[in-house]
């Protein structure tokens, strides 16, 4: 079995730079062997930000790509925080938000860009963890969608 900087490898993902904090707050933060990750956006690797609302601006498809995005995101995150992704031992929690129109029902479908990704690296044990998905009137500076997680570290 691959560990998950091997599958990243397998899978050919491209991970975009680790973000940095736009305010008073840490990325990830480490609390006994959990650690928690701040809400992310959909980074791409030039910098750049997916925005718009999902059933306005975005389908459900492209909402969901965004997701995913927010996934290369938060591994790019764990990867600077700890030096390698196989630190991880499994993702425990997930609280996904979508920027989307009030007529829009489908988000849990569009967090699955995210949660599918976690399954893809981390295995189909381990990288599904409890979720919430929620939509949002609005986000900050109009990203499509937004994550914050929580996962176990490995015994060291």
């Amino acid at each position: 079995m691959s560990t998950p900087e091997q599958k990243i490898k397998e899978l050919g993902l491209k991970l975009p730079p680790a973000p940095k904090a736009i305010a008073v707050y840490k990325t990830a933060l480490k609390v006994g062997n959990l650690v928690f990750i701040s809400g992310h956006g959909p980074l791409r690797e030039d910098k750049t930000l997916i925005t718009g609302r999902v059933g306005q601006d975005l389908s459900l498809d492209e909402g969901k790509l965004a997701a995913r995005q927010v996934g290369l995101a938060i591994l790019a995150t764990l990867r600077e925080t700890f030096g390698s992704l196989d630190k991880i031992d499994r993702l425990v929690k997930t609280l996904g938000m979508v920027n989307s129109t009030n007529d829009f029902l489908d988000h849990p479908k569009v967090i699955n860009g995210f949660s599918e990704l976690m399954a893809e690296v981390f295995g189909p044990d381990a990288g599904i963890g409890t979720r919430s998905a929620v939509g949002m009137n609005v986000l900050p500076g109009n990203i499509a969608v937004e994550i914050e997680c929580q996962f176990l570290l490995k015994d060291e």
